[in-house]
C-alpha cells in the first residue's frame, strides 16, 4: 500500500522591508513506498537540520525521470501529471486554512524500477517534436486520483474531447493566389461551379424540353383537323360544280355568260384555298420557331439568374470580377434573343394581316 506525502519547499523572508517580496510556493505530490513513507514522515515532524542529508531528489535531462534517496537507498521514479489540479491548504490553529499552490504534478517513487532509464530516439520520418509530445500525452499521464475513491478517474468521469484537425489559413490562400495566377496566364480556361440549385436546373431543362416537345403534337392535331375542313370544302365546291351542270343543261343561252364566270370564280377559290392549305405547314414552322426562340430566351433569364446568385456569394474579388465578366455575355445573349422573338412575332402579325380577306369570306381558322 502506498501512502501520500506532501512537500513543500519554503523561503523563510527576512523581516527587512528592503528584502524582495516573498516567492509563491512550488509544490508537488511524492509518493512512496510505505517503509520508506513512515521515515520521510518521521524526518519532516522531527524538523531536523539534516534534512538534505536524509532525503535528496535527482531528475535526469528528460525532466520526468529521476532518483530519490531516502537515507542513501536509491529509489527509481517518475514525474506524472494529475487528472486535475488540486488546491494545497495550510492551517496553523486547525480552524483556519489558507491555500498556499496549486499542484498538478505527482513523484511516483519504486523499488523495482530502473535508475537510469535508456533514452529514446526518435526512428524513421517521425518530427522528434510531434513524437516527443505524443510519448508525453501516453506515458505520463496519471489516470488516477490521490485517494482510493478516485481510481482511474480520468477514464470514469472525464469526458472525452473531440480532436479538431486545423487547417494553416496561410497555406490556403498562398494556394488560391497560385491557382488564379495560373488561370490568368492560361490561353483559356474550363472550370465548373457546383451549386445547390443542381436538380432546380435539371427540372428547368426538363420542362424546357417539354416545350421544345408541345408545338410538333399541336401540329399533328392541327394538320388532322386541316384535312378533315379539306374534305368537306371539297365536297361544298363539288356541289356547287354539279349544280352549276344542271344550269347548263337546261339550255339557258341567256345565263350562259354568267355560268362561265362562276366556273372561273369557283376554279380561282380552289386555287386559293389550296394556297392556304399548303401555306399551313408554314405556319406550324412559324410557331415551332417562335417557341423555340421563347424555349431558348427562358433558360438564358435562369441562367442569367443563378450567375446574378453565384456573384452575391462569392467574396474573392478576382473570381467576383470573372463572374461579372460572363454575366454581361449572357445579358448581351438574353438581348439578341428578344430582339428574335420581337422579330418574329411581328413577322407572325403581318402573315394573319394577309390571311384575313380569306378568314372573312369563310371563316377558316388556320
Amino acid at each position: 500500500r502506498n501512502s501520500t506525502r506532501q512537500l513543500t519547499s519554503q523561503l523563510v523572508g527576512s523581516k527587512n522591508k528592503d528584502d524582495a517580496p516573498h516567492e509563491l510556493e512550488s509544490q508537488f505530490v511524492l509518493r512512496l513506498p510505505t517503509e520508506y513513507a513512515s521515515t520521510v514522515r518521521c524526518i519532516a515532524q522531527s524538523s531536523s537540520m539534516n534534512l538534505k542529508d536524509r532525503l535528496t531528489i535527482e531528475l535526469h535531462a528528460d525532466g520526468r525521470h529521476g532518483i530519490v534517496r531516502v537515507d542513501r537507498v536509491p529509489l527509481a521514479c517518475k514525474l506524472v501529471d494529475l487528472p486535475c489540479i488540486l488546491e494545497s491548504l495550510k492551517t496553523v490553529d486547525k480552524k483556519t486554512f489558507y491555500k498556499t499552490a496549486d499542484v498538478c504534478q505527482m513523484l511516483v517513487c519504486t523499488l523495482d524500477g530502473d535508475l537510469y532509464p535508456p533514452l529514446e530516439e526518435p526512428t524513421g520520418t517521425v518530427d522528434p517534436k510531434k513524437k516527443k509530445d505524443k510519448d508525453k500525452d501516453k506515458k505520463f499521464v496519471w489516470n488516477h486520483g490521490i485517494t482510493c475513491p478516485l481510481k482511474n478517474t480520468r477514464k470514469r468521469r472525464f469526458r472525452k474531447t473531440a480532436k479538431k484537425k486545423y487547417i494553416e489559413s496561410p497555406d490556403v490562400e498562398k494556394e488560391v493566389k497560385r491557382l488564379l495566377s495560373t488561370d490568368a496566364e492560361a490561353v483559356s480556361v474550363r472550370w465548373e461551379v457546383i451549386a445547390e440549385d443542381e436538380t432546380k436546373e435539371a427540372d428547368n431543362h426538363g420542362s424546357l424540353a417539354n416545350l421544345d416537345s408541345s408545338p410538333g403534337t399541336s401540329g399533328h392535331k392541327m394538320g388532322h383537323g386541316s384535312s378533315a375542313q379539306r374534305d368537306e370544302l371539297r365536297e361544298i365546291f363539288n356541289d356547287i360544280s354539279s349544280s352549276s351542270d344542271d344550269e347548263e343543261d337546261e339550255g339557258d343561252l341567256r345565263h350562259e355568260d354568267e355560268d362561265l364566270n362562276i366556273m372561273d370564280m369557283e376554279e380561282d377559290l380552289v386555287r386559293q384555298l389550296q394556297d392556304k392549305l399548303n401555306e399551313s405547314s408554314d405556319v406550324m414552322e412559324y410557331q415551332m420557331q417562335i417557341d423555340g426562340v421563347k424555349a431558348k430566351l427562358k433558360e438564358t433569364r435562369a441562367r442569367k439568374k443563378q450567375q446574378e446568385d453565384l456573384i452575391m456569394k462569392v467574396e474573392n474579388q478576382a473570381l467576383k470580377n470573372r463572374f461579372q465578366a460572363l454575366l454581361n455575355e449572357i445579358i448581351h445573349q438574353e438581348e439578341r434573343e428578344m430582339e428574335q422573338v420581337t422579330l418574329s412575332e411581328e413577322d407572325w402579325k403581318g402573315y394573319f394581316k394577309t390571311a384575313s380577306v380569306y378568314d372573312l369570306l369563310f371563316g377558316y381558322e388556320l
